[in-house]
C-alpha cells in the first residue's frame, strides 16, 4: 500500500500542474516574448540542484540505492546547469539560445523520467524521508514545465515561420 503514496502522489500533482499550466502559464504566456515567456521555466530548472538531497545521509529516512540516487542527484544536478546555460543564451541572445534551450529541454525531461522510473523500481517510499518532496510535488512541475517549454518554442518556431513567409510574399 504505501508504495502507492508516492505514484498516486506524482499523478496527483501531474494533474495539478498540468491544469495550472493550461489555466494560468500559457494564456499568459501567448503575447509574452520567447524570452520572456521562456525565462521563469529556466529559473524553476535552475533549482533542480535540490535533487543532490539524494545522496545526504539524514535528509533520507535512510541510504537510498545508488541505482536511484545517483543517477536521479547528478542528473538533476546537470539539468539545473544545463538550465542556466540556456537562460544565459537566451537572456543575452546568443545565436545558440534555441538549439541549448532545446538541448536542456530534451536532456532535462529524460533525466526526469529516468529519475522517476528508476525510484519507482529501486525505492520504497518510506525511504525517501524528507526527499519524498522532490518526486511528489517539485518532479510533476518540472515535467509540465518541460512540455511548456516545448510548446512555447514550437509556436514560436511556428509564428516566426508565419511571419517569415508573410514578409517575403510582400
Amino acid at each position: 500500500m504505501i508504495d502507492l503514496l508516492l505514484t498516486s502522489s506524482i499523478a496527483i500533482g501531474l494533474l495539478t500542474w498540468s491544469l495550472i499550466a493550461r489555466w494560468y502559464v500559457l494564456p499568459w504566456m501567448w503575447n509574452k516574448s520567447l524570452v520572456d515567456a521562456l525565462t521563469p521555466l529556466l529559473l524553476l530548472n535552475a533549482l533542480r540542484y535540490v535533487g543532490l538531497a539524494f545522496l545526504i545521509p539524514g535528509v533520507t529516512a535512510e541510504a537510498l540505492d545508488p541505482r536511484f540516487a545517483a543517477p536521479a542527484a547528478w542528473g538533476d544536478f546537470a539539468a539545473a546547469v544545463l538550465a542556466l546555460i540556456a537562460l544565459l543564451a537566451l537572456r543575452k541572445s546568443w545565436s545558440a539560445a534555441g538549439v541549448l534551450v532545446g538541448i536542456f529541454n530534451v536532456f532535462g525531461a529524460l533525466d526526469l523520467i529516468n529519475a522517476v522510473l528508476q525510484g519507482l523500481r529501486y525505492t520504497i517510499d518510506g525511504q525517501l524521508g524528507a526527499t519524498y518532496f522532490i518526486p511528489a510535488l517539485f518532479v510533476p512541475a518540472l515535467l509540465v514545465a518541460h512540455v511548456v517549454i516545448a510548446i512555447v518554442q514550437l509556436r514560436h518556431r511556428s509564428t516566426s515561420h508565419r511571419v517569415a513567409a508573410a514578409t517575403s510574399a510582400r
